[in-house]
């Protein structure tokens, strides 16, 4: 990926070298920026890696799927507070992971604590189970199992 990134610089600072001769514009910059997008993208396959800003699509894609997720969590808390009678069965729940990697664990780790309503207890030392606390088990188990799937996703649509 930072190879394609600065092959893409190299080549605006091209396009720039042979439009502009006695100033740099940097609209003429952004044009090379972009024809050099078009052409990795036509030639990414030769690279041995996947096209570069796939994976600032899946970035931004993970990062608005959290906003989502923290948004409604945090409403479905904040109805659990302001509910005249608060009803809560907290427990704690056993979750499979499918991410492996030495950092998607601790980002969907993260994710989830940063979600009002759950929290990463434990990890099992092998690194394929969560133990997640829920303010609401009846009620939640089933949104933050759905939530959990899409997180684990998008984080590896990121990784991989």
């Amino acid at each position: 990926m930072p190879a394609q990134f600065l092959v893409n610089i190299f080549i605006a600072f091209l396009w720039v070298l042979f439009q502009d001769e006695d100033q740099f514009y940097i609209t003429t910059f952004v044009t090379g920026f972009l024809v050099g997008i078009g052409i990795l993208y036509v030639l990414h396959r030769f690279f041995g890696e996947r096209f570069y800003l796939t994976r600032v699509v899946s970035i931004i894609k993970l990062i608005s799927l959290f906003i989502s997720e923290l948004c409604q969590s945090s409403i479905q808390v904040l109805k659990l507070i302001l509910s005249p009678k608060i009803e809560v069965t907290p427990g704690i729940i056993r979750y499979e992971i499918n991410v492996r990697g030495e950092w998607e664990v601790p980002l969907l780790a993260l994710l989830l604590i940063l979600t009002p309503g759950s929290v990463v207890v434990e990890v099992t030392p092998e690194g394929d189970a969560f133990y997640i606390h829920a303010i609401d088990v009846t009620e939640s188990r089933e949104k933050l199992i759905k939530s959990l799937g899409k997180y684990e996703r998008a984080i590896m649509e990121v990784t991989r």
